[in-house]
Parts: structure tokens; C-alpha cells; sequence
């Protein structure tokens, strides 16, 4: 018997649907693939999955964390969750259209990104490829962030890792609402 890693549709069991009601929803109430999929678990939904959807509490700035976030599930080809978080967060995270397209396809050292971008992109495709920072980053990256931004980073890769494995591994597919990787890819 197959067990196919698909989002579950409503109505859900009582104790799925407590937890479901933390996470976030679009204005129409509409709750993405993405955590429905999470529901066939209650166990992912609650410990084992990611942490704080919305972390409002980050030490990096919207900026920050939405750069670590587009850049991880742009290396891990995710465009499913790379198009929700361009779609929603990139305007408010000050983001413009060329930096958003660079997240997907660019070197970090294009024009388009201030020093303090460039080196966040240099950390986090360090991170994706060997999981860690390395050498000729590292001394900046100590400098530049304090130790829990350093954590935050870290921890936002793996978090978004996570989500690309399962979203990718479910072949999940793109939410109207999300953008789509540009054509050059």
C-alpha cells in the first residue's frame, strides 16, 4: 500500500485542526499546500517540523531573513516556497525586482546588492553547499552579525532545507498566489 506525502483537504480530525488554526492564512482564509501537507503529521505540525512560521521576534532584519530564505530555496530548487515568500514578503523586506531575480540567478557579487547583501548571499551559498561558513567568509560573518544573528541564520537554513525537502520530495504543486522562478533558469 502506498502512503503518498500529499496536502490533506478539510474537514481534519479535531486535534490537526487546533493546530492548523496557529498557522498563518491568506485574507480569504485559505491555508497553503504547504502546511496542509504538514498535517499529516501531528508530530511535524507541532516539534518536529519548522519553528516560529512568523517569527516576528528574529534578531536579523526582514531584509536579512528574507534574502537567507529566497537564497536557501533558490539553491535547493524550491521554487514552490521561494515564489510564496517573493510573493508576500519581498516589497515589504525592501527587495527590488532585480535583487528578487538575483536571489534565483545571480552571482552574489552582481551590482545589484549592497556589501552587507553580498556577504549574507557568500554565508548562505556556503552554508547550502559544505554546511558551513567558510574561511574566507567566516571572519566577516562573525564580525558583521552577532552570535545569535549567527544562530539565526544558521537555523534559518536549516528550517527552509527542511521545507524544501518536503516540498520538492512531494512535488508540491506552486500556489496561484506564488511567483515563479524567473525564465533564465
Amino acid at each position: 500500500m502506498k502512503h503518498l506525502l500529499k496536502p490533506l483537504e478539510p474537514p481534519f480530525s479535531p486535534d490537526i485542526e487546533a493546530i492548523l488554526a496557529r498557522y498563518p492564512r491568506t485574507k480569504s482564509g485559505y491555508l497553503l499546500r504547504l502546511f496542509r501537507l504538514f498535517a499529516n503529521s501531528t508530530r511535524f505540525l507541532t516539534d518536529k517540523g519548522v519553528a516560529n512560521l512568523l517569527d516576528t521576534e528574529s534578531p536579523l532584519s526582514l531584509r536579512e531573513r528574507e534574502i537567507v530564505i529566497l537564497r536557501t530555496t533558490a539553491n535547493k530548487n524550491c521554487e514552490y516556497e521561494w515564489g510564496i515568500h517573493v510573493s508576500i514578503f519581498s516589497r515589504q523586506a525592501d527587495l527590488t525586482e532585480e535583487q528578487v531575480a538575483a536571489t534565483r540567478t545571480g552571482d552574489p557579487n552582481v551590482a545589484c546588492w549592497p556589501e552587507d547583501d553580498r556577504l549574507l548571499i557568500h554565508c548562505v551559498d556556503d552554508i547550502c553547499q559544505y554546511a558551513k561558513i567558510q574561511e574566507k567568509n567566516y571572519a566577516a560573518f562573525q564580525d558583521h552579525w552577532t552570535a545569535e544573528q549567527q544562530l539565526e541564520i544558521l537555523s534559518l537554513c536549516g528550517n527552509y532545507h527542511t521545507i524544501s525537502f518536503v516540498a520538492n520530495s512531494a512535488r508540491l504543486e506552486n500556489e496561484e498566489i506564488g511567483a515563479r522562478f524567473p525564465a533564465s533558469c
